[in-house]
């Protein structure tokens, strides 16, 4: 496409699983996946990455906003036909990708909002953790799944939410996959404005076109800056890369993700009680006999 030096245009790249556009300055990017409510895939994750990096080749823009299609979920999670599917062996493929979008977010030089218009879960909630903004909608539902579904969210969740809302909360919040509404999100942290559905794309402008009107080089310098403590965590991501890995593929998390597709409840507890079993056949065999009598004859 040609380029072009009109502010007001609007221009416009072919993705599958994204919709991306440049209009007035304002880089959208709209996950387009309606049907599995805007869950991503290893395309979705690669094209979303793209389009963020993309940004840097047009320093007129002056935010990235990114959403979900339609009206019932800005993004629910990973793809579970792509999850199902990972193993240690292959897992950084997956993590990786999760990985490198979110260190695209956080490190383009320009702002990034998350206009959250629906349910915001598992790993979407991550997605909206790396962006520097959240507005949301009065109908939008923030949460982490990982306890329910036998994921483990240490792409984010288990660095970020600790920070936000303070430890005991982000505790409960993921242990017990506590959800909280648009506006329990603002009062804790999570998010920055609660606002009518109808109004979420005005808000959102709103923003954008404060932050249109100050110094890009200011807020280049100064995002980097706000980073620089939680950049350091990045070592706890590399870690929890790790620790996902071996979660993919295991029994409990083919239990939970069956069981939500199954729309029944996980049975977890097989495995304490399997666990409680291999452990007691273990001490039963502990060897705890006196050895006076070999240790003698050893030495003779």
């Amino acid at each position: 496409m040609t380029a072009t030096t009109d502010p007001q245009s609007t221009k416009s790249t072919a993705y599958k699983d994204i919709i991306f556009e440049v209009i007035d300055q304002i880089a959208w990017i709209t996950i387009d996946r309606p049907h599995t409510l805007n869950a991503c895939r290893e395309l979705t994750l690669d094209e979303i990455t793209a389009a963020v990096l993309s940004t840097r080749s047009d320093p007129s823009i002056a935010c990235i906003v990114i959403t979900g299609e339609g009206d019932r979920a800005f993004c629910s999670g990973g793809d579970f036909s792509s999850m199902m599917r990972l193993n240690w062996v292959v897992a950084q493929h997956w993590n990786d990708r999760m990985l490198n979008c979110a260190m695209a977010i956080r490190g383009v030089t320009v702002p990034v909002i998350a206009m959250v218009n629906g349910w915001c879960m598992g790993g979407g909630h991550e997605l909206a953790l790396w962006c520097d903004v959240v507005v949301a909608s009065e109908h939008a539902i923030f949460g982490q799944t990982g306890a329910r579904v036998g994921a483990c969210p240490t792409v984010g969740a288990t660095q970020y939410i600790p920070r936000i809302i303070g430890e005991r909360l982000a505790r409960e919040m993921i242990f017990c996959a506590r959800r909280f509404t648009a506006e329990e999100a603002v009062r804790v942290g999570l998010a920055n404005h609660c606002v009518p559905h109808d109004q979420l794309r005005k808000k959102t402008l709103e923003l954008c076109e404060t932050i249109k009107s100050h110094s890009p080089q200011t807020l280049r310098m100064t995002k980097c800056s706000l980073n620089h403590e939680s950049d350091e965590l990045y070592a706890s991501w590399r870690a929890g890369m790790e620790l996902l890995a071996h979660v993919w593929g295991s029994e409990e998390s083919l239990e939970g993700m069956n069981a939500f597709i199954e729309k029944r409840k996980p049975d977890f507890n097989q495995f304490r009680l399997r666990n409680k079993k291999m452990t007691e056949d273990y001490l039963a065999g502990v060897d705890m006999s006196d050895e006076s009598d070999l240790k003698a004859k050893a030495r003779g």
